[in-house]
């Protein structure tokens, strides 16, 4: 007899054990069961959840925030998405909506933002307040956006077809997010076609206010690609800023002349010249022989340790990134064969590069921060709803694609850019700013890709910048340095 009982007391330990693991794995796995897109009780979820608020960095601001709409609906209190700031901060905080899903940090924060994150504790309250029939609260996520220095950057990318986005080097805490056009996320649901119409007369074609320029845009690099180029050169120890090259105003590339830029407010020919004076007037000429000296491979090799080939690490969707790098008939190319790419044109930026402006504010970041690239982020804490911390981001390092030396060498010549070379238009009182302009040729007329890349205070960074408009007649110093100004005055003020 006692043996049975031992037997059975067994038995009902072990269903016991097992009923615990089961509900434990299903309370785990719920958020991932609710996310399926054929479950036929996620939109009705979705309307019952009391969604966490998207806040700027001041932890108030609120860029998004739930607004109940109808009481005793089925029992319950139902929510829509609402965003109060409308336009200011649309592509990073993205979207959430019943009709067209989600995008942005909507999409990639939305376990936290509806309580689902897959925290035991948060899963049991969750269950319980379920039970008892509580409405479920999510979330809050407090982003690294600066809403002020955000606005300035809108307002002076308005009427451009481009991106801008600014970090802090030291930490990779994302400052600035600002594309144009944009969009009110408000029209999303149910007033869609209205944000077509309002893009509609933006320079650029087509619009699509829903591309995100920043992440998703790419641009031809042109001569802001010159950092990445004389990282290389000065890396391999052949070549330092006072190593000497003579400019006839042109090289020779497969037996044709590749010319120096003709507008950028100095002569065509510069004649001997230090590498120093090649970056600080932007010489074609003498990046294209540092080029051919080099070859094409030693240059993407280069490319790849500031981050080129692959996504940046950032809270954002994995379809919202787009990768930089050489393109051929759409896709990334990355050449087997060094001798298939021009490396003259390659050293300068044109080619076949296509590069993304938070690609680019990373590469001069990296400069900034003694050849660091800090990991870049959107997000700066999760509160949970009683305002409690429950994650804090942390400082990590993601590359270090050159040596301290090198970053102070490229400081100094990037200094000089703006002290009297082509980025003249970006200098600031009191404030020594390092940067880089670029002028690319896309092929069509009066359509060039202009940029300014740069960061300040240069000896002690706060903040790191790259601005990228298209379809501009002008160059990057005229067009794309005074708005990469106005945003680095309004962070540091």
């Amino acid at each position: 007899m006692n043996a049975q009982v031992r037997k059975l007391f067994f038995v009902l330990v072990g269903l016991f054990v097992a009923l615990i693991l089961m509900t434990t794995y299903w309370l785990w796995k719920a958020p991932d069961l609710e996310a399926r897109q054929g479950n036929p009780q996620l939109i009705l979820q979705q309307l019952t959840i009391d969604r966490g608020s998207i806040l700027a960095s001041d932890g108030k601001t609120p860029f998004a925030r739930n607004q109940k709409v109808r009481r005793k609906q089925l029992g319950r209190t139902w929510y829509l998405r609402t965003y109060p700031t409308n336009e200011l901060a649309a592509r990073p905080v993205g979207y959430s909506t019943i009709e067209r899903s989600r995008t942005g940090l909507e999409e990639s924060m939305n376990d936290y933002l509806t309580g689902s994150n897959a925290n035991l504790d948060t899963l049991l309250n969750n269950t319980l307040d379920k039970l008892r029939g509580i409405t479920q609260r999510g979330n809050d996520v407090v982003t690294t956006i600066d809403a002020k220095a955000q606005r300035t950057a809108q307002d002076a990318l308005a009427g451009h077809c481009g991106g801008a986005v600014a970090l802090d080097p030291k930490t990779g805490k994302v400052l600035v997010w600002a594309s144009q056009p944009t969009y009110d996320p408000n029209l999303v649901e149910g007033h869609f076609g209205q944000i077509q119409r309002d893009a509609a007369g933006a320079p650029c074609t087509p619009a699509a206010p829903l591309l995100d320029r920043v992440s998703q845009g790419l641009f031809i690099p042109g001569s802001i690609f010159k950092v990445v180029t004389a990282t290389a050169a000065l890396e391999s120890g052949k070549v330092t800023p006072s190593t000497t090259f003579e400019d006839p105003g042109y090289c020779i590339e497969y037996g044709k002349k590749v010319l120096n830029f003709a507008d950028q407010n100095g002569p065509e020919v510069f004649g001997t010249v230090t590498f120093a004076e090649a970056l600080e007037n932007s010489i074609n000429a003498v990046f294209c022989e540092v080029g051919k000296r080099f070859g094409a491979r030693a240059i993407i090799d280069q490319a790849k340790k500031f981050g080129f080939y692959e996504k940046p690490p950032i809270e954002l969707p994995s379809d919202e990134i787009s990768v930089s790098g050489l393109y051929q008939n759409g896709h990334l190319y990355d050449p087997k064969d060094p001798n298939a790419v021009d490396p003259g044109r390659l050293a300068f930026g044109q080619e076949r590069l296509q590069v993304t402006p938070l690609q680019m504010a990373l590469v001069a970041a990296a400069v900034g921060n003694d050849g660091t690239i800090m990991q870049p982020t959107l997000v700066d804490r999760i509160l949970d709803p009683d305002g409690k911390v429950i994650q804090q981001s942390e400082a990590d390092t993601w590359k270090e694609p050159m040596k301290p030396q090198t970053a102070a060498e490229l400081t100094a010549m990037m200094t000089a850019v703006v002290q009297g070379g082509t980025g003249v238009a970006a200098q600031i009182p009191g404030v020594q700013v390092a940067g880089k302009t670029g002028t690319a040729e896309t092929g069509r007329t009066g359509e060039n890709d202009t940029w300014f890349i740069a960061f300040a205070p240069a000896q002690d960074p706060q903040v790191a910048v790259a601005v990228a408009l298209s379809n501009q007649s002008g160059t990057g110093g005229a067009t794309a340095a005074p708005i990469a100004k106005e945003i680095i005055e309004a962070l540091l003020r």
